[in-house]
């Protein structure tokens, strides 16, 4: 199938977010692993309240409250670095994970962009998530140029939030690619993932992990390919690391960072980049 007309089709979907169909994006990992939400930030419906008919106790009115403020305040700032990002796609990058995905699609939704997983683009083009593998296995040059060609058609266009494979920073031409917009690294203790793994055997092939051992196997694999990866993902624009999150905010568990948490952070690194790129404009500017 021709990558564009799949792009076309997308982007012609409302709302914002530009999701594919489920069956076709790479499986994410277990629900124990996957980042909270706590609102829904979907343009096409209005945001949840709170009953004031019912009773609750002082910690639940306190961690409702204290996520409504966080709403707010991801909202808030997101149009306030909305104005200097100027519809600049934002790419994700880092092995994958649920992090990644649930907080592309939050940031999708808080600028109003299109979101895209890269992955799942590839295995669309190539007739779903068997014959992709199936094409890595018989004709990898083939695979990695249908990666590239995803990424092609993606960084020509704006105001997209896009979850890139590994496929994005495996070669000098992906790198390139990536600079169309902004990217950042998103760093998920290597433990966390494995676990995922673990808790869902079915995971393996799309996360690149062929065996089915104990959890010690496969994190030595998850930390062999990271460090195949590493290099890739360092230069990315920004590196936003979970457990650095759940240290600042003094959690003990990082599995109670929340996506709005880890989304704030991101929002944090955008604005600090942009305010970046607008002084180095100004200061070339002739006097």
């Amino acid at each position: 199938m021709e990558m564009t007309t799949i792009l076309h089709s997308s982007l012609t979907n409302p709302p914002f977010t530009a999701h594919l169909s489920p069956s076709k994006f790479p499986r994410s990992f277990s629900t124990p692993f996957r980042l909270r939400t706590s609102l829904s930030f979907s343009p096409s419906l209005p945001p949840k309240s709170f009953p004031t008919n019912c009773s609750v106790s002082d910690d639940t009115t306190s961690s409702n409250v204290a996520s409504v403020d966080l709403s707010i305040a991801l909202k808030k700032k997101a149009t306030d670095v909305s104005a200097d990002l100027r519809g600049n796609s934002i790419f994700l990058v880092g092995m994958n994970n649920s992090v990644k995905s649930s907080l592309g699609m939050l940031l999708a939704d808080l600028f109003r962009y299109y979101y895209f997983d890269s992955d799942a683009l590839v295995s669309e083009a190539a007739g779903g998530e068997s014959a992709a593998i199936s094409l890595k296995e018989s004709d990898e040059k083939g695979f990695r140029e249908s990666e590239t060609e995803v990424l092609k058609q993606l960084s020509s266009m704006g105001r997209l939030v896009v979850c890139a494979g590994d496929g994005a920073v495996q070669n000098s031409t992906n790198l390139a690619l990536l600079r169309h917009g902004i990217s950042i690294w998103i760093d998920v203790p290597l433990e966390m993932l494995a676990k995922g793994i673990i808790g869902n055997k079915s995971l393996l092939l799309s996360s690149e992990i062929t065996i089915s051992g104990s959890y010690s196997e496969v994190l030595s694999q998850l930390m062999a390919l990271y460090e195949d990866m590493r290099r890739g993902y360092a230069t990315a624009d920004a590196t936003v690391s979970l457990q650095k999150v759940a240290y600042q905010l003094g959690y003990e568990d990082m599995d109670a960072v929340t996506t709005e948490d880890i989304t704030m952070e991101v929002l944090k690194e955008i604005e600090r980049l942009t305010r970046v790129k607008k002084m180095m404009e100004a200061a070339a500017r002739p006097f």
